[in-house]
């Protein structure tokens, strides 16, 4: 099958088996800007017509549900997340059908989740509360418990310090500017989400999951479990083979 990671800078596109093995190196695209839902599909539906899979996995990089996007998070950004929110353009991503217009548009049985519900299937291992945090552009979270996926609030723009959010505290553009205040805001922002959410472990996927260690979070409530940013690929599988 075929496994597709929409992030806010980059596509990854990736053959996995019917476990989530990673049959081949990724491949990266870099997400196209401004990102009208129609773009994003006649980009996607290309990549997937070069492929033979009659199946296909995709995480979205913002809030879905029921084959349908709620919020489109930095999608609605015409240049890309240094830019701000084009009402426009965040209204025609609002209530699109994403699952049933790749369905249509390339003939595969297409599933689409939120990226980071889909990085939780690739590395939870169904025992007790488990949440899940994503670390790249900005930050997703999703949650699951006994293997059950929960329901979750969507964080990355919601506030987080001083009236900044998650996303610009916690992104990628925070980290480059200052690494060690973006790791202590990071281990504050996990110890506030175990808390709430009652986790008995924190999975960190993503791809600045890497650029930390699990024993430089000496003061975290509960374990951190890092993971790579290939989680969500992993994870593709598990929408067709729970």
């Amino acid at each position: 099958m075929l496994a597709i990671d929409i992030g806010a800078t980059n596509i990854k596109f990736c053959h996995v088996d019917d476990h989530g093995i990673l049959l081949e190196v990724p491949r990266r695209r870099p997400t196209p800007y401004p990102c009208t839902p129609e773009r994003l599909v006649a980009l996607l539906s290309e990549r997937i017509g070069t492929s033979t899979c009659p199946r296909v996995g995709v995480g979205f990089p913002g809030e879905f549900a029921d084959g349908h996007v709620v919020r489109p998070g930095n999608l609605s950004r015409p240049g890309g997340v240094a830019t701000d929110v084009d009402p426009v353009l965040d209204q025609q991503w609002r209530g699109f059908a994403l699952q049933d217009a790749l369905t249509k548009s390339s003939g595969r049985d297409v599933r689409v989740v939120n990226d980071a519900m889909l990085a939780a299937l690739g590395c939870c291992d169904g025992h007790g509360t488990e949440l899940v945090l994503t670390l790249g552009t900005g930050l997703g979270l999703a949650l699951e418990h006994d293997g059950a996926v929960r329901k979750a609030r969507d964080v990355g723009s919601a506030p987080f310090v001083h009236d900044r959010t998650y996303d610009q505290l916690l992104g990628e553009r925070a980290r480059s500017e200052d690494p060690v205040q973006w790791h202590v805001l990071l281990e504050q922002a996990i110890n506030g989400f175990a808390k709430e959410f009652d986790a008995d472990v924190v999975h960190l996927a993503g791809g600045n999951a890497r650029r930390v260690a699990p024993d430089s979070f000496s003061s975290s409530i509960c374990p951190v479990v890092i993971h790579g940013n290939e989680a969500p690929l992993h994870g593709a599988a598990k929408l067709f083979y729970p």
